[in-house]
């Protein structure tokens, strides 16, 4: 297994990706989802600063990932 770098990391409760680009696509989104599944963090936000900022909200919850044992 890898590491993840995420931009901002909440409480540990949400994952935070900083993007500054025309607008967002969806390997932004994806690299989030991919944080998600990876974590047992189910909240992730992409921000993007470009020339029109946006946002995109996941949730990806826990007993829904196969690498996590459910308690």
């Amino acid at each position: 297994m890898g590491e993840f770098y995420a931009d901002l990391l909440i409480e540990d409760c949400i994952i935070i990706e900083l993007k500054a680009c025309e607008h967002l696509i969806s390997p932004h989104v994806a690299q989030l989802m991919n944080y998600l599944k990876a974590t047992n963090i189910e909240v992730g936000l992409v921000l993007n600063f470009g020339e029109s900022p946006d946002f995109k909200r996941l949730i990806y919850t826990n007993n829904r990932k196969s690498n996590i044992k459910n308690l």
